[in-house]
């Protein structure tokens, strides 16, 4: 035998136990995982169903079980945990499960925060999101979004009563902000990407990563589609359920104080129903059977939507030529909804000419920052700029390439000022991507104080002011102006400055607009004109011209008085913009200061940007205004 013999057999053995071990560990917890199907959902959640205790609480006939646990994330941290996928199997339920479970409904910023952190477990393992909206028309005219329906994979459905958070009366949840707009959660349904329009019309919400069924229904070409493709036909079709689209129910009040059973299952039933119908699309519902959590990964889910994503439907073909956009709620004019399609009837979206959510705003073609730097001659950095910039030194002689990678000038002169510190805004280096939810293919400038104030600053405060210009994708961009909205009329109610035209810029003036018709009337009809009327227009045309009564009017002169120009300049016309400047600048530069903040603040309460550049901050050069300029400035408007 080899003196190696034994030491071999030694080593044999240890690697036998240890990997004997290793198995018997990986049965124990995989057979810990497995729990059973039939659960209850948790109490906190029981307890936000007031308006549902006639349901029996929050009881389920399906539960799924819960995702394996990870370490404490921070409190909002939804795209963080949604990315992040178990490697374990799970069970997706049938249609007839989910379908069972019943809603929550919630109506404050705390309940939902008491519901938020199961949606986000089940949104971990499966970041798909069935949703809806609901909403009250009056004699043909819309009014805001009153429900806002949302479905997880197991059926968990949260219905938000929006009407609570109207006018500013509650802030909405950062999580629910943040998940709307997340783009690693798919929002899939029938116009979700409409939906999505109106609320952020309504209330300032983005909704990013919608899915339109429609869209999946008609690329699934093995799928038979034979009654149209509303919601009510596909669930009939593909998933053998039938919902109630009465039109009582669909055109019911969204936002009586108290919703009826009828409503909140009506409403769970479209979120839910919609989860259902993008289960079964994908293949994806097996019904008893385990699913591979392979399958539940966003790229994956994203990949299986290629094209699909953010996109407003188009209809193909008369079946379903008249759904898309608009869906009604009316009590009062149902003439033109057909109770024989069991859902909202709408134009054809192809003939609908209406601008997607931000398609108003043209976005960059270019990025917005080089990162290109310029130093002085002994070397200090003096700040960031664009790459024309910088050549503009290199090829007037003024400067000399100092590097390539990065590109840095330094100039041949002294500059007229320098940055007091190192750690100064305008050195960092700044990501060309939106500040809100970190898209970085499509983005446009967003001014943080808006121009039609800004433009009326001192130049002091003008100067260097690209702070206050940071990136936002199309649709936080949208979402940004409706809450730019809100604050323009607070301050428009605190400084006495309505928005728009006090009285018109310009005034319509009687007098020239009479001169103006009594020339065109002799141009027109000439001595068609009975003999008294035709001496009365003319006797107008030359009191406004003084000229004699005797004095013949010429063809040039008519011409002219017929071309008059009737509105005139209102002098007292003051822009809300100036005027609130105005009144800010009363208090010296601390009360523009004021102003500035305010927007800062606003935009940061409002968008809750995650992906600020370094340095930003709400009192930016307000101490080296007062350091340089003291607080007695002589305030000089523009």
């Amino acid at each position: 035998m080899s003196h190696r013999g034994p030491l071999t057999a030694v080593i044999t053995t240890v690697l036998g136990v240890t990997l004997g071990g290793l198995l018997v560990w990986r049965v124990y917890r995989t057979k810990r995982r497995r729990l059973p199907s039939v659960q209850k959902v948790a109490d906190p959640v029981e307890a936000l169903c007031p308006v549902e205790k006639e349901m029996k609480a929050v009881e389920t006939l399906y539960t799924p079980p819960p995702p394996p646990q990870h370490p404490p994330e921070k409190e909002f941290t939804v795209v963080e945990s949604q990315t992040t996928q178990p490697t374990d199997p799970f069970r997706i339920p049938s249609s007839e499960q989910l379908l069972t479970v019943n809603p929550v409904t919630v109506r404050s910023e705390k309940e939902w925060l008491q519901i938020w952190p199961l949606m986000q477990k089940e949104l971990a393992v499966f970041p798909v999101l069935g949703l809806d909206c609901e909403w009250v028309s009056v004699k043909g005219r819309s009014s805001s979004v009153s429900l806002l329906q949302m479905a997880t994979y197991s059926g968990l459905c949260v219905l938000v009563r929006l009407l609570a958070f109207r006018s500013g009366q509650q802030s909405f949840p950062l999580s629910l902000m943040e998940v709307l707009r997340d783009p690693h959660v798919l929002k899939v349904g029938v116009g979700c990407y409409e939906d999505g329009k109106r609320l952020t019309r309504d209330y300032g919400l983005s909704l990013s990563c919608t899915v339109d069924l429609r869209y999946l229904a008609l690329r699934q070409r093995q799928v038979t589609v034979s009654n149209g493709l509303s919601l009510k036909s596909l669930a009939e079709d593909l998933l053998n359920v039938s919902l109630d689209k009465s039109l009582e129910l669909r055109c019911s009040d969204w936002e009586a104080e108290r919703l009826t059973l009828q409503q909140i299952t009506y409403a769970a039933r479209d979120a839910q129903v919609s989860i259902a119908l993008f289960l079964h699309l994908l293949g994806l519902d097996s019904g008893s059977g385990p699913q591979c959590s392979s399958e539940s990964s966003y790229s994956e889910l994203a990949s299986r939507c290629q094209g699909l994503l953010d996109v407003s439907f188009r209809g193909r073909g008369d079946s379903e030529g008249k759904e898309g956009e608009k869906r009604r709620r009316t009590r009062t004019m149902p003439t033109f909804e057909s109770p024989e399609s069991g859902d909202q009837q709408v134009p054809d979206p192809r003939k609908n000419k209406r601008k997607p959510l931000g398609v108003g705003y043209s976005a960059r073609k270019s990025p917005l920052y080089d990162n290109c730097f310029l130093h002085a001659p002994d070397g200090q950095p003096l700040c960031t700029c664009d790459k024309k910039k910088a050549k503009w030194y290199l090829d007037k002689g003024i400067g000399v390439l100092q590097s390539e990678e990065p590109f840095v000038v330094r100039l041949l002169f002294e500059p007229s000022g320098r940055p007091d510190s190192q750690q100064d805004y305008y050195l960092t280096a700044k990501e060309n991507l939106c500040v809100v939810c970190g898209k970085a293919d499509s983005y446009i400038r967003k001014n943080i104080v808006p121009h039609e104030y800004r433009r009326h600053f001192p130049t002091e405060m003008k100067d260097h002011n690209s702070h206050d210009i940071l990136l936002l994708c199309t649709c936080c961009h949208a979402a940004s102006n409706v809450h730019d909205g809100f604050l323009k009329q607070r301050l428009a109610n605190e400084f006495s400055a309505p928005q728009g035209c006090e009285e018109g810029v310009r005034l319509e003036d009687s007098d020239r607009r009479r001169v103006r018709s009594a020339a065109r009337a002799l141009l027109t009809a000439g001595d068609a004109l009975p003999e008294p009327r035709r001496h009365e227009l003319q006797d107008v045309i030359r009191g406004f011209l003084q000229s004699h009564e005797e004095q013949q009017l010429t063809e040039e002169q008519l011409q002219q008085a017929a071309e008059l120009e009737t509105r005139i300049f209102n002098e007292a016309y003051v822009p809300h913009g100036l005027k609130v400047v105005r009144a800010s600048a009363d208090r010296g530069l601390q009360g523009l200061m004021e102003l500035e903040r305010r927007w800062r603040q606003h935009f940061l309460k409002a968008m809750q940007p995650r992906h600020l550049p370094p340095l930003w901050a709400v009192d930016h050069n307000h101490s080296k205004f007062l350091r340089k300029y003291g607080e007695d400035l002589p305030i000089k408007l523009n």
